[in-house]
């Protein structure tokens, strides 16, 4: 790529319906801001304003001296004029042409701008050489995508927006396309704003998460920072580990992460592979001391920091492993039984977790 690589900023205001989207951020170059919260969070009406599909009531959008959105002067830069490539959840491809085509179309629409990648790089990059003939009909799911990939960055984007690219695939097709957007996002020097609800991926692929709720920002930070709290469908904490022993003998892997040894069954993984541990708040259970005659495998100290109502029944409690976070969801019989607070040492008992290996992006859940 030539020229100077330009950061994104965004400071919006829009009434949608019963909320209004209320939120700022900055977006730098070669890096992922990923927008993270429930259906109806304002997640993708974010991306149609940036795109300039919609005016917002309020704001001011610019892509580093370029101002394509302005509300106090009335300057709204028109979409095809912005140079956004932008990922769909159904890949929008043009049925009547091929996948050559598709991709081209992109290239014909950059008006002048500097290209990021040659078309021959990005069909070896995405593994398109032998679908270039075809016509999206005649193609799967994950393969629609990935042309769908290819077509954005051949449009050469000045940002890349894409809006849960993933959420219509298979686990096996998510896990193919997961390591393609990684690899983008380290070689192509643009913003790149990605829309999901899946905390794995957001997990794996951002640099920043902004969680947003009824339309503002909830909270904002890393990924595991940001995603290991009580957020959006159901708390979860995102610990980083690696594959440090393989027992033959009963098929265990013992996983180093947060400073704790766990053991999960036989994964997808090779001794030293780095692993994400997913484990929701439901699936940790609390005791005062070292339970035996348990089937779960997995029981660590932990030290309790917080103690948050989820409702009138049930509270998080979030535990302190070293300097990651760990989350149990109790009743608040249990908790005043047990009389939890600030400070208590407690065993952690993990029920089961959800694993993915950081080279495939293959996800399992296993007891353990």
């Amino acid at each position: 790529m030539t020229g100077t690589p330009a950061s994104l900023s965004v400071d919006l205001e829009h009434a949608l319906g019963a909320i209004t989207l209320t939120l700022a951020f900055d977006a730098p170059a070669g890096a992922v801001t990923a927008l993270f919260g429930q259906s109806g969070a304002g997640k993708t009406s974010v991306l149609k304003a940036i795109a300039g599909l919609v005016r917002p009531d309020r704001g001011r959008i610019a892509t580093g001296e370029v101002v394509w959105t302005d509300s106090g002067t009335g300057r709204l830069v028109p979409a095809h004029e912005r140079g956004v490539g932008y990922v769909f959840q159904d890949a929008r491809l043009f049925p009547h042409l091929s996948v050559a085509s598709n991709l081209r179309y992109g290239d014909s629409n950059a008006r002048g701008r500097q290209p990021l990648v040659r078309f021959d790089d990005v069909v070896a990059l995405l593994g398109l050489g032998d679908l270039l003939k075809r016509r999206p009909a005649d193609l799967s799911g994950g393969e629609r995508q990935r042309v769908a990939l290819g077509r954005a960055l051949l449009s050469h984007p000045r940002v890349l927006l894409m809006d849960e690219p993933l959420a219509a695939l298979d686990g096996a097709r998510k896990a193919a396309i997961l390591p393609l957007i990684e690899h983008i996002r380290d070689s192509v020097a643009v913003p790149i704003i990605y829309v999901s609800h899946d905390p794995q991926e957001v997990a794996r692929l951002a640099t920043t998460v902004l969680v947003l709720e009824d339309g503002k920002v909830l909270t904002e930070g890393p990924p595991l920072a940001v995603l290991g709290g009580p957020v959006a469908d159901g708390p979860v904490a995102m610990l980083p580990g690696r594959v440090v022993a393989k027992n033959a003998a009963d098929g265990l892997f013992e996983i180093a992460a947060a400073g704790v040894r766990l053991y999960a069954p036989a994964f997808q993984a090779g001794l030293g592979d780095e692993v994400t541990l997913t484990i929701a708040a439901r699936d940790v259970m609390l005791a005062l001391t070292r339970q035996t005659g348990l089937s779960a495998l997995n029981q660590v100290d932990a030290v309790v920091t917080d103690i948050m109502p989820v409702d009138t029944a049930r509270v998080d409690v979030v535990l302190s492993l070293g300097e990651a976070r760990l989350l149990a969801r109790v009743t608040r019989r249990s908790a005043e039984q047990m009389i939890l607070r600030p400070g208590q040492t407690v065993f952690a008992i993990i029920k089961s977790v959800a694993l993915a290996d950081g080279k495939s992006g293959h996800v399992q859940v296993m007891d353990v």
